[in-house]
């Protein structure tokens, strides 16, 4: 919900730190803001824990940003401006941190949960903990102009979002970065009702083995492929490690399809209007929360006669904006000289805050702002998707290419193309050795791997155009149409869309008369397969969220597999790649394929192979839907 590293919902946390890197004693700095902790109650008694940063160089009153996280406050005021609120800083506010309830020394139970019932009157959630806080900042701290903004990536996002449900009269603006929206159907726990296995263990662990800081899981394996194979189903990590000691993991394997518990959880469904100046921020390559910052758009977008819902999307990992004082590339993707996490922060967000809580400078005239990959560009719509997008088909053909060409029906060769899934050698979701998802490692850039590490496998298909004569811009959002069988009961599809590099893609990456330095050759742009959406279905699911069904065996069925909203240009000479598998471990969890009541109580003997069929005709013509610009 969340956050792969404390840096990316806490900023301000990090130059408290940084005198402490320095090899020898420096000179005392004056602090830049004054500290107050203060302990605010709510309505139900409970005193929540929040750092008070007044800049000590402004007399005039100024508006208040409020952060809520759940990772903890500063316990002394940062010497030096934290780069990653530099330019908001330079306009002058009173920041306010705020450790959410059951968080360190907040008061309170920390139920890691998103569900708000507007309806009872009695009920504290962090929407009711958002306005009893600003109440109480609006009228106890001194020289405040009376306007407060909240901000915050991924959980503080959330808790931000959270707030639009039933906004303070004081709240005039609303930074959501990377918010989950419906933990069931996307974003961090789940895939379409598919468990993303490795980051909802590891995230419940590190967020409720102890209220007074975050833990990270001790693995006595090496290489988390192994950890999670080894460990068998999923019913074993309560039986060999956590015991029942996770309530929000006892909740996950507790509540396997989408019932009421989720439901409540996708508070989302609550929201029909813009009812505060909203700047939603997503990364298209992030990693945890891709999804829900869209979904709080469309909803906001319902009723919105103040054009006041705001979108903005750049070529980011979860938070790089924030986190990244640059930006100016993800893995080895580099931005053509764009240090797009700045811009984003000084053309974009501190204009927006400056406007709404300041009244200066101008509105954000747009209506969606994104940095298109491929292109290296921003660009501006008055509406999304753009209006000159249009769907277009890319087919699968049974040769193994991709052509916008349908299948020809005078073919006399196999309709389909069929591998075979075992989820005893499941395909790894990144290159091994995979590191844990807490903290850092490679967690944080996967969604860009060069993909060759799994092309070729036999549990893989790769469809492949021809070099393209052209470029093809594709904005808004993305689809898979899959006719596909399966010899067993339950299946996964995972669809990934992947963009090919020419082979002298980035000729002279190396001194050509030495050759590659050792580990270089592998850094090159060369023939790099670059995924620019991916995503998976549960069989069990395809009919309905609430209620699972299994699949008939070889039976084809059509499988519609939503990929998401992109803007990316694929340039003239490269080749389009689609990849097909049927597991993507550990970060999905492995599906049975057999059919069981549920997938988080099978037994070892229940997960078998399966042989996998997807349909290239022109009866059942399998392909991506694509918004393309022409």
């Amino acid at each position: 919900m969340r956050s792969s590293v404390l840096r990316l919902v806490l900023p301000l946390l990090l130059a408290i730190s940084a005198t402490a890197l320095q090899t020898r004693p420096q000179p005392a700095l004056t602090p830049i803001f004054k500290l107050q902790e203060v302990m605010i109650p709510v309505r139900d008694g409970v005193h929540l824990q929040t750092v008070i940063l007044t800049p000590v160089d402004r007399q005039e009153p100024l508006p208040i940003l409020l952060l809520r996280t759940p990772y903890g406050v500063p316990d002394k005021p940062p010497e030096q401006m934290p780069p990653y609120v530099k330019e908001l800083a330079q306009d002058g506010y009173i920041f306010v941190i705020q450790n959410l309830r059951g968080r360190f020394n907040s008061e309170g139970v920390f139920n890691l949960s998103s569900w708000v019932d507007l309806n009872d009157p009695k009920a504290t959630n962090e929407t009711t903990d958002a306005y009893d806080s600003i109440d109480w900042l609006v009228k106890n701290i001194p020289n405040n102009n009376g306007n407060v903004g909240m901000f915050g990536v991924s959980y503080a996002g959330l808790t931000a979002a959270l707030a639009l449900l039933h906004p303070h009269t004081a709240l005039k603006a609303i930074s959501e970065q990377a918010s989950p929206a419906d933990q069931w159907m996307n974003d961090d726990d789940h895939r379409y009702g598919a468990l993303r296995e490795s980051y909802d263990f590891e995230y419940a662990v590190m967020e409720q083995a102890d209220k007074n800081k975050n833990t990270y899981f001790e693995f006595e394996t090496y290489d988390m492929y192994q950890w999670y194979l080894d460990l068998g189903p999923l019913s074993d990590i309560n039986a060999k490690y956590l015991h029942g000691s996770i309530p929000y993991w006892n909740s996950s394997v507790d509540h396997p399809d989408y019932d009421d518990f989720w439901k409540k959880e996708a508070w989302v469904n609550q929201l029909h209007a813009s009812t505060v100046p909203n700047l939603n921020v997503a990364g298209f390559w992030d990693q945890e929360d891709p999804w829900g910052p869209w979904q709080i758009f469309r909803h906001a977008e319902e009723n919105d006669p103040q054009h006041t819902n705001f979108i903005v999307a750049g070529p980011w990992y979860h938070g790089e904006w924030s986190s990244n004082p640059t930006g100016d590339s993800i893995g080895l993707i580099p931005f053509a000289g764009h240090e797009t996490a700045r811009e984003f922060r000084e053309n974009i967000e501190a204009p927006f805050f400056r406007y709404y809580l300041h009244g200066k400078g101008e509105k954000l005239a747009w209506q969606a702002s994104t940095f298109q990959s491929g292109s290296n560009t921003w660009h501006t719509y008055d509406v999304w998707p753009p209006r000159e997008a249009k769907p277009t088909n890319l087919y699968l053909h049974a040769d193994g290419t991709l052509s916008f060409t349908p299948p020809d029906a005078v073919n006399t060769g196999k309709a389909y193309r069929e591998y075979v899934s075992d989820p005893s050698k499941p395909v790894p979701y990144r290159q091994r050795p995979i590191s844990p998802t807490y903290p850092g490692g490679d967690w944080r850039t996967w969604e860009v791997a060069d993909q060759r590490f799994v092309d070729h496998r036999p549990d893989v298909l790769s469809f492949v155009s021809e070099p393209l004569d052209h470029d093809l811009t594709v904005t808004g959002p993305l689809a898979a149409n899959l006719f596909a069988s399966t010899s067993g009961t339950d299946s996964d599809f995972v669809v990934k869309l992947i963009d090919v590099y020419p082979e002298n893609a980035q000729k002279n990456a190396w001194n050509p008369r030495e050759g590659p330095k050792p580990g270089q050759y592998a850094q090159s742009l060369d023939g790099y397969e670059l995924p620019i959406a991916m995503e998976v279905r549960r069989g069990r699911y395809l009919t309905s969220y609430e209620k699972p069904r299994p699949l008939s065996p070889n039976k084809p069925t059509e499988w519609n597999i939503p990929l998401r909203d992109h803007d990316h240009v694929f340039l003239k000479g490269h080749r389009i790649m689609v990849q097909i598998q049927s597991t993507w471990f550990p970060v999905i969890d492995r599906n049975p394929q057999k059919f069981v009541t549920s997938i988080y109580q099978a037994t070892a003997s229940d997960f078998v192979p399966a042989t996998q069929r997807i349909y290239c005709s022109t009866t059942m013509p399998s392909r991506l839907v694509l918004p393309v610009v022409r």
